[in-house]
């Protein structure tokens, strides 16, 4: 059985740069906290653990000691009371959702009524909701938006994580609807290039194995992408998941993972598929 990898898998820059900012404060002996899971992946969450890094739930559970923000971002009155506390925040904020931030601000300060293409209970989005003032429309296709919109001026911000098929369709079904449309496409580049290779992947082989955080979104929308291409498709976050009737008379499997699953776990996944017969 031949297992193929996706030309673009797994950890991108902005999660590698959290957890490095993480071990970095590890390693100092202070009390550390992230505000909610650094990453979605919760083997990654635990091995931070592990080294001394804890979770808290809010800022309310956050005495003093060093505080790390994830990379999904927040809302930037959160770190105000961070520092308000005394705690010595580290901002592990994606460059890319960084990015996502500036343009829900700025479309909101020139005018425009903003709509955000995203999941509504993700922190990414929540933040990118703070950063527009609070009064973003959230979308997750063309079917949410409502029958009324907030104006005919409209910007659109998207969650780093979705798919550009996803904004192109909102994109179309607001162009007739009015006078002014304004799109950051925020999309993260790395999110990007892993779908179109897994799509790709995904077509050629008999099997596809997606590697990640079950509550990921950028790796869900992989195994979904996957899925739309081959049914066989399967979303798992360690190798103890495989179940060897997957593979049963498959030639080839691929194999790729989402932008917040750390080389080693990939590799795992790889060398246990590998072991069946």
């Amino acid at each position: 059985m031949r297992v193929e990898v996706a030309t673009h898998a797994g950890v991108c820059y902005g999660v590698e740069r959290a957890l490095r900012l993480a071990d970095e404060a590890a390693a100092t002996g202070a009390t550390v906290r992230t505000l909610g899971p650094l990453i979605h992946n919760p083997q990654a969450v635990a091995d931070l653990r592990g080294k001394g890094v804890e979770v808290a739930a809010s800022l309310d559970e956050v005495g003093s000691g060093t505080l790390i923000i994830r990379s999904h971002g927040v809302d930037p009155a959160i770190i105000a009371r961070a520092s308000e506390k005394g705690l010595d925040v580290i901002d592990a904020t994606c460059p890319f959702v960084s990015a996502a931030h500036t343009c829900a601000h700025e479309l909101a300060k020139e005018g425009l009524s903003v709509i955000i293409v995203g999941e509504e209970d993700h922190p990414e989005v929540e933040g990118i909701q703070a950063h527009a003032g609070g009064k973003a429309l959230i979308v997750q296709s063309a079917k949410d938006l409502p029958k009324r919109l907030p104006s005919r001026k409209i910007g659109i911000v998207v969650q780093t994580t979705q798919s550009l098929a996803r904004l192109e369709e909102v994109v179309s079904a607001l162009l007739p609807r009015v006078n002014e449309l304004r799109v950051c496409n925020t999309i993260c580049s790395a999110t990007a290039k892993r779908q179109l290779s897994a799509e790709e992947l995904a077509r050629t082989v008999d099997v596809m194995v997606v590697v990640g955080g079950l509550n990921s979104g950028n790796t869900s929308r992989l195994a979904e992408i996957c899925r739309g291409e081959n049914p066989r498709t399967h979303h798992v976050e360690t190798a103890e998941e495989l179940r060897s009737e997957w593979f049963e008379n498959a030639e080839s499997v691929g194999v790729t993972a989402g932008a917040s699953t750390p080389g080693k776990q990939m590799q795992d996944v790889i060398a246990a598929i590998e072991a069946i017969r």
